[in-house]
């Protein structure tokens, strides 16, 4: 049983769709930056709609189908992103969710997880960092070529900072150079260790683009996660809901080290490691695997 409407944040209008009985519990999938909900692989939603799980993916603010907006005159935060997360959920009338975090999502969960408790059955952070560490001074020094802060998390890998300076010669003026430049990054994300499937990264940037009513806006994401408010600065160790990390050992944007540190924050959090598993979800099988874990991962 599959279900698509929009819910409405604050004014903005979100894409949604919901799969599976809305009498199981509820999953609900917060895709990363930049990116819209059909970044959760349709693989990893049949396996939980199969493991008895009602599942709902969005699209952020700025991606896919959902409205954008003007950063310079209405900028968000954060906390602004967790809204949206659950505004979605009030959409589908969902009192409480097992609320899962890719990336920036990994962050949003966490925030939800803090200051909206009663709506977060179980988290799970996937390839994702403590939603109060500032990643800015690590990037700063990395890109101007400096040695690590040993009290900072590492910076992204060398592979992708010379992906990003390479990025920004690349043309994006047609619609083929935007999905060629697209499908780079996320060749890059993907890590030299595990397969990248190819084609399912081209169909996942032909979507981002080709549903976007202004594909330049979700570069808004890095603006909204680099601003460190105070909401984000609440310990982790408040987090009351059982909390499982995923993360790959060869993540070039956020090294393991990251995942980590969110484990080690949460009472009681359990980390689980991917070996080779780089900042995607774009290896073959790998949908399947984490949505397994997601399935075995009790409340």
């Amino acid at each position: 049983m599959t279900h698509s409407k929009f819910v409405s944040s604050g004014g903005l209008r979100l894409w949604t769709e919901r799969f599976g009985d809305p009498g199981d519990p509820t999953v609900l999938l917060v895709m990363g930056t930049s990116t819209p909900g059909a970044g959760w692989p349709d693989e990893l939603v049949e396996v939980l709609v199969h493991g008895g799980r009602q599942v709902i993916r969005f699209d952020h603010r700025d991606t896919g189908r959902s409205d954008c907006v003007d950063f310079a005159v209405r900028p968000y935060a954060l906390a602004d992103l967790a809204d949206d997360a659950t505004a979605v959920l009030d959409g589908y009338g969902v009192a409480a969710a097992h609320v899962v975090g890719a990336s920036l999502g990994g962050a949003v969960g966490q925030w939800l997880a803090v200051h909206r408790p009663e709506r977060v059955r179980t988290l799970t952070v996937i390839m994702s960092g403590p939603m109060g560490a500032d990643a800015g001074p690590a990037w700063a020094r990395a890109m101007a070529g400096q040695e690590p802060d040993p009290d900072d998390l590492p910076p992204p890998a060398p592979a992708f900072l010379q992906h990003l300076a390479r990025a920004a010669t690349m043309p994006r003026t047609t619609r083929e150079e935007q999905l060629a430049a697209g499908l780079e990054t996320w060749r890059v994300l993907n890590g030299d260790v595990l397969p990248f499937d190819e084609e399912a990264a081209r169909r996942l940037a032909a979507e981002a683009y080709d549903h976007s009513r202004n594909p330049a806006a979700a570069l808004n994401h890095d603006l909204a996660g680099r601003l460190m408010t105070d909401d984000r600065l609440v310990p982790l160790s408040s987090v009351k809901a059982p909390t499982l990390v995923v993360h790959g050992t060869e993540d070039p944007l956020r090294p393991l080290p990251h995942g980590e540190a969110v484990a080690a924050q949460i009472p009681g959090a359990r980390l689980h490691r991917i070996p080779g598993m780089g900042h995607s979800l774009l290896s073959p099988g790998l949908p399947r695997r984490i949505a397994e874990l997601i399935l075995d991962h009790p409340e």
